[in-house]
């Protein structure tokens, strides 16, 4: 089930609602939330229904155990246990036939005839995600910064929140307890009104910009062979919006959706396209999960308290931890080591890159950026090398998508992203006209699902 399809608009989201504050009591609400939960991820796949509960049962006994116990080893028992067991099921599930294709191609640059079966997995939806949930819970009660809760539903609902289960954002149970704890106390028409704002303006995001330009690229990319350069980066800026306002608007649904059952969802972006370096840009894009690989990873393995050359190993096993977590590619994972060799780059001149222009600075980042997407977009090696021989060695072809339609629509996201506030820093409390406004282009939106299917979301298959 996707938040921009007309079965969860008009059916699952206002009969959860309206169930959801009908009901007295913070338990009731936990154990509605966790069962519709588990009915919307069911819709993907129930079979793996039981997996998500034996994960998060696993989880909640091992915080109870950190609560209960002050032995040494009984603690680390209680935190390495659980972490190794769903990061086993994470890797069987998202990274097996990965590993045994490229075991397949190493025996074979070596000149044996090996080739290993590939395995029939099915990837659950999500797991990363629920994953990283259940991990920082686990690491976040160790280390003390949260007390582990006693009730079961509480951390349940917690992990099986549908607006956050399957794409994000990381939503740290410490960020979301004290909501949690005060849903009788909440403001609803407050928060009703933020939610059809951030709901609706997620909706515009995704539906009327990232599928239309979607529409535009895909085929093209699919060709991408035949492409010139100047298509190749007309399709690569495209892709470039494109995932911005799919991932940007799929977590302002989130959001809007938390404000629905009086949960602040932390926002996942701040204006990433107005970033002047690498680091500024990983402090805006994907905020939930650069913060999670910046506590977990980086800081233990030694963050920046240690010699130049170990911070620079630092950054790229945190960088490389990142790709691989996108998933089974070697374009993720090259993805994720060039940009450690960014911020790596980047901290050693820092002091150069300081004193260029700040209006070079953001197009220079937006540059590196943009290369980037390109080899997060590719299937395999071959279409990233392909794409960016194109980009950087021109080649004259018959336009393929040089279309002005697409031409002008980039031109107007553009602009907004590079210069218009983002979500967060509007004020939803919208006077008539600019209400009217925005309640004629959700209209549009639904008109739109109505006559197309529903496209998924980008990061679902993360």
């Amino acid at each position: 089930m996707l938040f921009n399809s007309l079965p969860f608009l008009y059916f699952f989201l206002p009969i959860t609602y309206l169930v959801f504050w009908r009901l007295s009591g913070r338990t009731s609400r936990y154990v509605w939330l966790t069962l519709t939960g588990y009915v919307f991820y069911g819709f993907w796949n129930y079979q793996f229904c039981p997996l998500l509960a034996f994960s998060t049962l696993m989880s909640y006994w091992a915080g109870r155990g950190l609560l209960a116990w002050t032995d040494p080893r009984r603690r680390t028992l209680c935190l390495v246990l659980p972490i190794a067991i769903d990061l086993l099921i994470l890797v069987f599930f998202k990274y097996v036939n990965f590993g045994l294709e490229s075991v397949g191609q190493l025996a074979q640059w070596v000149g044996l005839s090996f080739a290993p079966e590939p395995l029939a997995i099915l990837l659950p939806i999500g797991i990363s995600f629920y994953t990283f949930h259940n991990i920082s819970y686990l690491v976040d009660s160790y280390r003390g910064v949260i007390v582990p809760t006693r009730n079961f539903w509480e951390y349940a609902s917690y992990v099986s929140l549908f607006s956050q289960l399957v794409a994000g954002p990381i939503v740290r149970f410490r960020e979301i307890k004290q909501d949690l704890d005060q849903l009788d106390r909440v403001d609803r028409f407050r928060y009703f009104q933020k939610a059809c704002s951030f709901f609706a303006i997620g909706m515009i995001e995704k539906v009327l910009i990232a599928d239309s330009i979607a529409a535009f690229i895909d085929p093209a990319l699919a060709d991408y062979a035949a492409l010139s350069t100047l298509d190749v980066w007309l399709c690569m800026l495209g892709y470039t919006y494109q995932l911005y306002f799919d991932f940007c608007g799929y977590s302002d649904m989130a959001v809007g959706l938390g404000y629905l059952f009086g949960l602040q969802i932390p926002r996942n972006f701040n204006s990433p396209y107005q970033a002047a370096t690498i680091q500024d840009f990983w402090r805006r894009w994907h905020i939930s999960l650069f913060s999670c690989l910046r506590d977990y990873v980086y800081i233990p393995l030694g963050g920046n308290r240690v010699a130049s050359w170990l911070v620079a190993r630092n950054v790229l096993l945190t960088m490389l931890i990142g790709g691989i977590w996108h998933g089974a590619n070697w374009t993720f994972i090259y993805w994720g080591l060039y940009h450690g060799l960014l911020l790596v780059g980047f901290r050693l001149g820092e002091d150069y890159w300081a004193r260029l222009p700040g209006l070079l600075q953001r197009g220079a980042t937006f540059l590196l950026v943009v290369v980037a997407w390109t080899i997060f977009r590719s299937d395999d090696l071959d279409m990233a090398g392909t794409l960016l021989q194109r980009m950087w060695f021109y080649q004259f072809e018959l336009p393929a998508v040089q279309d002005p339609v697409l031409v002008g629509l980039l031109l107007l996201v553009g602009a907004w992203t590079h210069l218009g506030p983002n979500t967060f820093e509007m004020r939803h409390e919208w006077g008539r006209v600019p209400a009217g406004l925005l309640a004629l282009f959700f209209v549009g939106c639904l008109l739109t699902l109505v006559q197309h299917r529903p496209s998924p979301f980008l990061y679902f298959q993360f």
